[in-house]
């Protein structure tokens, strides 16, 4: 198993990036990961291992820079290069916490689509009540969408949850304004009509304020609606953590409470936390790229490495592909 990792992107990089990959080749003995970026910069934090190796280029995409004109002029960037070496076959999956637009570009333009696929979904795993997490696409890559590019989503999402996930025959909705047939948009109206006939198990319109009771494994929506509810669950999330903080140190009668409590907060804190399921996966391109949050620590970067190598293990990227050209041919023999 080879995994290419930008050692540069994301707010810790590269000491959280080079730790979580450290921590990962102890606990996978076949494991094989490049880091790339600087040397001298990655050394600080990577200890001698025969199954780590340093690709150097001092050339980074910042979170300033435009996603496809940096991907183009900057070519020797550690985020371009981490996606050559998968390109050239060097590695089988890779992994950056950077740009997430820059990402997304050198998917496309060097790695590449899977023939069928019209437009990749960026698809994380959320946390849910229960502890088992949701797969939510897309939030991001393709901010208009089309109904068969929902239909795309929800297949690449339901072949992910059964394969990578291990849940059996994988619940699928559709992100919609209620839960009635017919309910939303003409682009609503119309995905629902292709996902009752897809090979998948489709449960209809789902709610978003009922995500987070895993009302389905699999949501999937367009990149616009999907980028707002994602950052609505972050954003609610962290602020409900900061009141309750404010408001168990208020006294010293909070702060006796919030000792008793300690555990039990921290064991909300876990369930809740995105870094438990590593990345969000760009499903659709020829091999495993996945995202990293940008403020991922070491523990995020080994869940993320963890991620690409079942995806790798599991063949998803194969099967999306058989999937895809299974259903173009029963197309095909209708007409």
């Amino acid at each position: 198993m080879r995994i290419a990792i930008d050692a540069m992107g994301g707010d810790h990089a590269p000491e959280s990036v080079v730790l979580g990959a450290m921590k990962a080749v102890s606990e996978m003995k076949d494991l094989h990961i490049t880091l790339v970026g600087d040397e001298s910069k990655i050394k600080k934090y990577a200890s001698d291992h025969e199954r780590v190796s340093i690709l150097h280029t001092t050339e980074i995409i910042t979170a300033e820079d435009e996603p496809v004109r940096a991907v183009r002029r900057k070519k020797q960037s550690s985020l371009v290069l981490t996606a050559n070496e998968v390109k050239q076959g060097k590695a089988d999956a890779c992994i950056s916490a950077g740009n997430t637009g820059a990402l997304m570009s050198a998917g496309l333009f060097v790695i590449g689509r899977i023939k069928g696929i019209e437009r990749p979904a960026l698809s994380p795993t959320l946390p849910t009540l229960d502890g088992q997490g949701f797969l939510f696409l897309d939030v991001g890559a393709n901010v208009d969408a089309r109904p068969n590019h929902l239909l795309q989503y929800a297949i690449m999402g339901s072949i992910y949850a059964s394969r990578v996930r291990s849940i059996e025959r994988p619940k699928v909705g559709l992100l919609n304004v209620g839960t009635e047939d017919g309910k939303g948009s003409e682009l609503t109206k119309k995905t629902f009509q292709l996902l009752q006939e897809a090979p998948i198990h489709f449960v209809g319109n789902v709610e978003a304020r009922d995500l987070l009771n895993r009302v389905a494994d699999v949501v999937v929506t367009d990149g616009f609606t999907g980028n707002i509810a994602l950052k609505t669950i972050e954003g609610t999330a962290g602020s409900i953590f900061s009141m309750l903080k404010q408001t168990l140190t208020a006294s010293t009668k909070s702060k006796l409470a919030a000792s008793m409590l300690k555990k039990d907060l921290t064991a909300l804190k876990t369930k809740l936390d995105y870094s438990e399921y590593g990345g969000a996966g760009l499903f659709g391109l020829q091999a495993p790229v996945i995202k990293a949050h940008g403020s991922s620590d070491q523990r995020a970067i080994t869940n993320a490495i963890k991620q690409a190598r079942y995806m790798v293990e599991n063949q998803i990227t194969e099967t999306i592909q058989s999937t895809i050209e299974s259903i173009h041919i029963a197309k095909g023999e209708e007409q």
